[in-house]
C-alpha cells in the first residue's frame, strides 16, 4: 500500500510539472502563432495587392491620355474583372480599386458580399497614403485589416486595396485560469479514480475468476460486492443466468420436438407421395388384367399394352426418385449457347421460341439439358407457346422459360419445389425438385420468377455461373 501511495504521489508531482510546462509552452506557442499568423496575413495581403497591380498594369498597357475613362460603366466593369482575376487564388480575402475623390470603383468579395461600412474610412486612408507616396500602406478598421498599393498608368490617384479579417491573439489571463482549473480537476479526478480503480479492480477480478470457472453458455450465481453500480450489473447477470438456463432447456426441448416433427412430416410426405404414385398404376394394371382374363386375344393385347404403359410410369417414378438421391458432379465444357438451347427445345416440338446471344459459355450440358427438359415438359403440357430466353448478367447466365398457360395455382406456389407437389393429374411432382437439384449442383439457382394467372403464363428462371468453381455434390 505504501508503495502504491508513493507511486501516486510521484505521479501527481509529475502531472503538476507537466501542467506547468504545458502552460509555458502554450503561452509561447500562442505568441509565436499570433506573430506567424500576422506575418502570413501581411504576406498574403501584399501578394494579393501585387496581383491587382500586375493585373491593372497588363490592362492599362498601351493606353494614352484619359481615353479609358470615357465610358465610366465599362471602366468600372473592367476594373472589377481585373480584381476578380487577382482575387481568384484567395478564398478569404476581398479586394478592390479605390480612387481619390471617387471612392471605391470596384470591389470583389467571396459570395459577392458588400463592402463593410466600418472599413470604408480605413480603405480611404490607406488608399490616399499609397497614392501620395507610392508605397504600400496598411490600416486596421475594427476586426478588419486593409492593405493598399498605388496603381500607375494613365488614370491618376488609383490604388488597389485588399481586406482580410484580423486574427486576434488569445489573452494569457484566461489561458492561465483554464490551466489552473485543469490542473485542479486532473488532480481531483486522479485521486478519485485511483481509489475507484483499486476497488473495482478487486471486484472485477473476483467476477472474472467466477466466470472463468464455468462452461460456455452458462453463467454462475455471483455474490454482491457492496458497490452499487457493480451490484446492479451482478443482479442483471444473475437474472440473465436464470433466464438463459430456462431458455436453454426450452430451446433444447423445442429443437428435439421440431427435428422429430420435421423428420416425420418429411417421411409422411414422401411416403404419401410414393404410395399415391404407385397405387394408381397398380390399380390400372389390375383392372386391365382382370378384363383381359375374360376377353379375347385382342382385348388381352390391349390390356398388356396398357400394363406396359403403367409399368413405364412406375419405372419413370423410380428413376426420378433415384435422381433426387444421387450425387451430381458437374463436368463443364465450352458450348455454343444458342445452338445448345435450340437443341434442347427441339426435343419438345416446334412451338418453342429461343432468344439467346451468339456466344460460347462454359457449363455442364447434360445437367442443364435435364433441368431444361423438366421445365419444358411441364410447360408443354399446359401451354401452346413457350419462350426460352438467355442473357448475361455480370458473370452469370440467366435462362428463363415462359409460357402462355394458365399459370401456377396460388395454393401450389409456396410448395412448388417440394416432392410430389403437382397440379397435373398425370404428373409425378418430381420434375421441378429434380430440376432445382440439378441447377444447385451446378452452383446456380432456380426459382419461380412469375407465377402468372389471369391470362398470363408462368415464368421460371435459372441463374448459372459463367466460370466456376462448381460445387461437388
Amino acid at each position: 500500500m505504501r508503495s502504491l501511495r508513493s507511486r501516486l504521489s510521484r505521479l501527481f508531482a509529475l502531472s503538476l510539472v507537466a501542467c506547468l510546462g504545458l502552460a509555458l509552452l502554450l503561452l509561447r506557442l500562442t505568441g509565436l502563432s499570433s506573430e506567424a499568423a500576422e506575418g502570413r496575413q501581411d504576406a498574403e495581403l501584399r501578394r494579393a495587392c501585387e496581383l491587382i497591380q500586375d493585373g491593372y498594369s497588363f490592362y492599362a498597357t498601351g493606353w494614352s491620355g484619359l481615353a479609358p475613362t470615357d465610358d465610366e460603366a465599362v471602366f468600372r466593369r473592367d476594373l472589377a474583372d481585373v480584381v476578380r482575376q487577382a482575387m481568384a487564388p484567395f478564398s478569404s480575402v476581398s479586394g478592390g480599386i479605390w480612387q481619390a475623390g471617387a471612392g471605391v470603383l470596384a470591389y470583389v468579395a467571396p459570395a459577392n458580399a458588400a463592402l463593410p461600412a466600418t472599413i470604408g474610412a480605413a480603405v480611404a486612408e490607406a488608399g490616399a497614403a499609397a497614392t501620395q507616396n507610392g508605397l504600400p500602406a496598411a490600416r486596421t478598421g475594427g476586426d478588419l485589416r486593409v492593405a493598399a498599393c498605388g496603381l500607375g498608368g494613365p488614370v491618376s490617384n488609383l490604388a488597389g486595396f485588399v481586406i482580410a479579417r484580423v486574427a486576434n491573439a488569445p489573452a494569457a489571463g484566461p489561458l492561465w485560469l483554464g490551466l489552473g482549473v485543469l490542473l485542479l480537476l486532473v488532480t481531483t479526478m486522479a485521486a478519485w479514480l485511483s481509489r475507484l480503480v483499486r476497488a473495482w479492480g478487486r471486484h472485477v477480478r473476483a467476477i472474472e475468476t467466477a466466470l472463468a470457472g464455468h462452461e460456455a453458455g452458462m453463467l454462475p450465481r455471483l455474490a454482491p460486492t457492496g458497490e452499487r453500480e457493480l451490484d446492479r450489473i451482478i443482479a442483471a447477470l444473475n437474472a440473465t443466468s436464470v433466464r438463459l438456463e430456462a431458455a436453454r432447456l426450452e430451446t433444447a426441448e423445442l429443437s428435439a420436438r421440431m427435428a422429430q416433427s420435421e423428420r416425420l412430416a418429411a417421411l409422411g410426405r414422401v411416403a404419401a407421395g410414393v404410395a399415391h404414385e404407385i397405387r394408381n398404376p397398380i390399380a390400372s394394371m389390375r383392372l386391365k388384367a382382370e378384363g383381359a382374363l375374360t376377353g379375347d386375344e385382342a382385348r388381352m393385347r390391349r390390356a398388356l399394352e396398357a400394363v406396359l404403359i403403367q409399368v413405364g410410369r412406375l419405372e419413370r417414378l423410380a428413376s426420378e426418385l433415384l435422381t433426387m438421391t444421387q450425387a451430381h458432379t458437374p463436368h463443364p465444357q465450352s458450348v455454343e449457347l444458342r445452338a445448345f438451347l435450340v437443341s434442347c427445345a427441339a426435343d419438345h416440338g416446334a412451338r418453342i421460341r429461343v432468344t439467346a446471344p451468339a456466344m460460347r459459355v462454359t457449363l455442364d450440358p447434360e445437367l442443364i439439358r435435364r433441368a431444361l427438359d423438366n421445365l419444358l415438359r411441364n410447360a408443354a403440357a399446359l401451354a401452346s407457346e413457350i419462350a426460352v430466353t438467355a442473357s448475361v448478367i455480370g458473370r452469370e447466365l440467366q435462362i428463363t422459360v415462359a409460357d402462355n398457360g394458365p399459370g401456377v395455382p396460388a395454393e401450389l406456389r409456396d410448395h412448388l419445389f417440394e416432392p410430389f407437389v403437382t397440379g397435373r393429374a398425370d404428373g409425378t411432382g418430381l420434375g421441378l425438385p429434380i430440376a432445382r437439384e440439378l441447377i444447385e449442383s451446378h452452383g446456380g439457382q432456380l426459382w419461380l420468377s412469375d407465377p402468372g394467372g389471369q391470362g398470363n403464363g408462368a415464368v421460371f428462371a435459372m441463374m448459372l455461373p459463367l466460370d466456376g468453381p462448381w460445387p461437388e455434390s
